[in-house]
C-alpha cells in the first residue's frame, strides 16, 4: 500500500505549509530578512536584499526537521 503513506506525507505536507502560512500572514516572522547579516541596498531606483543570516536559519531548521522527520517515518 505505497499509495496509501504518500498521500498521508502530501496531506501532512499540506497541512504543514498551511499552517506556516499562516503564521506568516499573522506577523510571526516578521523578523526574517532583517537579521544582522542579511544585507539590504536601497538606493534610488534600485532595492537590493540579500538574506543570508536569515537562510542560513531556514537550512538549519529545514535539516533538522527533515532529520527528525526521517527517523521517525518508516
Amino acid at each position: 500500500m505505497p499509495d496509501r503513506s504518500v498521500g498521508t506525507l502530501l496531506v501532512v505536507a499540506g497541512l504543514a505549509l498551511a499552517f506556516i502560512g499562516a503564521l506568516v500572514w499573522a506577523g510571526v516572522f516578521s523578523w526574517l530578512g532583517r537579521l544582522p547579516g542579511d544585507i539590504r541596498v536601497e538606493r534610488p531606483g534600485t532595492r537590493v536584499y540579500v538574506p543570508i543570516t536569515s537562510m542560513i536559519i531556514v537550512s538549519i531548521l529545514l535539516t533538522a526537521v527533515l532529520s527528525i522527520a526521517r527517523r521517525f517515518w518508516p
